[in-house]
C-alpha cells in the first residue's frame, strides 16, 4: 500500500517535472505561445518533446537495468556503464564506424548490443571467480575492466582520427535528441516493461546459483536473459543519447533501502525514481549556465556522488 502511494506521487512529480521541461531551453516559450505563435507548436513536438520523452525513458530504463545487474553478480556497488557494459556498447559503435561507416541507426543499435552482451558475460565470469567473502572487489574490478575497454575504445578512436567523434558517445547528454532520431529509446523502453514480468526469477538470481537451482530455476536462462535485457537497453541509451554514468548505481540502491530486494513491488518505483533523477539532472543542466548546457552525465555524476556517499554513512532504513 504505501509503495502503492509512492508511485502515485512520483507519478505526480514526474508530471510536474515533464511539464516545466517543455518550456526550458534556449528559445523561449510560453503556454501562451503554443495557440499564438506559428512555430511555437512545432518546436514543441519536434524538440521539447522528444527531448523530454527520451529523457524520462532513460532515466527509468538505466535504473531498471541497474537493480537488475546487481541481482545477477549479487553486488549492490555494480551498475551497466561502470562495469563494461556501456563501454561494451561504445566498442559496438567504433568498429561500425571504421568497418561500416553507411550503416544504419538500426544496424549501429545491433552491433552495440552483441558487442555489450559480450563484455557483460565477461564481466560477469570474471565476478564469478572473486572470493564471496570480499564484495568490494567486485565494483573495483568493474570499474578496472570498464576502464580498460574504454581505454581500448579512445585508444583505437584516437587512431583513427574519430576521438571527438567517440567522445559525443561517452558523454550523455540529450541536446541533439529530436523528432525522428530518438524513437528507437522506445524499443529500450519495452524491454524494461517486460523484464518486470521476470522480476520474480532475478529476484531469485539474487539468492545465488544453489539456492535458484534448488528452487527449480533455471538459472543460466534467467542470467542470459538479464544479461540480453542490460545489453539492448545500454546499447540503446549509448547510441542515441551517450553514456550516463551512476543511474544504475545509486536509484536501486535508494530504493533497496527504503523499500527491499523484492523487485516485483520496487521495479515501478525504481523506474519512477530513475526518470525523476534524470529529468532534474537534465533540466538544472540546461539552466545552471544558461543559455549553454552542461551534459546531463555531468551534473548527475555530482549529484550522483553525493548522493552514493549519503547512502554509504546514513543508518539504513526499511519500509515494510
Amino acid at each position: 500500500m504505501l509503495v502503492g502511494r509512492h508511485v502515485l506521487a512520483g507519478s505526480v512529480v514526474l508530471a510536474m517535472l515533464a511539464a516545466g521541461s517543455l518550456f526550458v531551453g534556449v528559445i523561449d516559450l510560453k503556454p501562451s505561445d503554443l495557440w499564438q505563435q506559428t512555430g511555437a507548436l512545432n518546436l514543441l513536438l519536434v524538440s521539447r518533446a522528444p527531448r523530454t520523452i527520451a529523457v524520462i525513458i532513460t532515466g527509468a530504463a538505466l535504473a531498471i537495468c541497474g537493480a537488475i545487474l546487481q541481482m545477477l553478480v549479487r553486488n549492490r556497488f555494480v551498475e551497466p556503464m561502470t562495469a563494461g557494459t556501456g563501454q561494451g556498447a561504445a566498442l559496438g559503435i567504433l568498429l561500425v564506424t571504421l568497418f561500416l561507416p553507411e550503416a544504419s541507426l538500426l544496424v549501429k543499435m545491433a552491433v552495440a548490443a552483441c558487442t555489450a552482451l559480450a563484455s557483460s558475460v565477461g564481466f560477469l565470469m570474471i565476478v564469478r571467480r572473486l572470493p564471496p567473502t570480499q564484495p568490494l572487489l567486485v565494483p573495483l574490478v568493474g570499474m578496472v575492466y570498464g576502464g580498460v575497454i574504454g581505454a581500448g575504445v579512445t585508444f583505437v578512436a584516437y587512431q583513427a582520427d574519430l576521438l571527438q567523434y567517440i567522445d559525443v558517445w561517452m558523454n550523455g547528454e540529450f541536446s541533439g535528441v529530436l523528432q525522428g532520431r530518438y524513437e528507437l529509446l522506445w524499443l529500450a523502453a519495452a524491454v524494461a516493461l517486460l523484464s518486470y514480468f521476470a522480476a520474480d526469477q532475478f529476484a531469485i538470481v539474487g539468492m545465488g546459483r544453489t539456492a535458484s537451482i534448488n528452487l527449480g530455476l533455471n538459472y543460466t536462462q534467467v542470467v542470459l536473459i538479464g544479461l540480453v535485457a542490460l545489453s539492448i537497453v545500454t546499447a540503446l541509451t549509448v547510441v542515441t543519447v551517450g553514456m550516463i554514468p551512476f543511474v544504475g548505481l545509486v536509484v536501486p540502491n535508494i530504493i533497496s533501502r527504503f523499500y527491499g530486494d523484492n523487485l516485483r513491488s520496487t521495479l515501478p518505483v525504481t523506474a519512477l525514481t530513475g526518470a525523476v533523477f534524470v529529468l532534474c539532472s537534465d533540466i538544472l543542466g540546461r539552466l545552471l549556465r544558461y543559455p549553454f548546457e552542461i551534459p546531463v552525465g555531468t551534473v548527475f555524476g555530482v549529484i550522483g556522488t553525493g548522493i552514493f556517499l549519503w547512502l554509504l554513512y546514513a543508518p539504513k532504513r526499511h519500509v515494510s
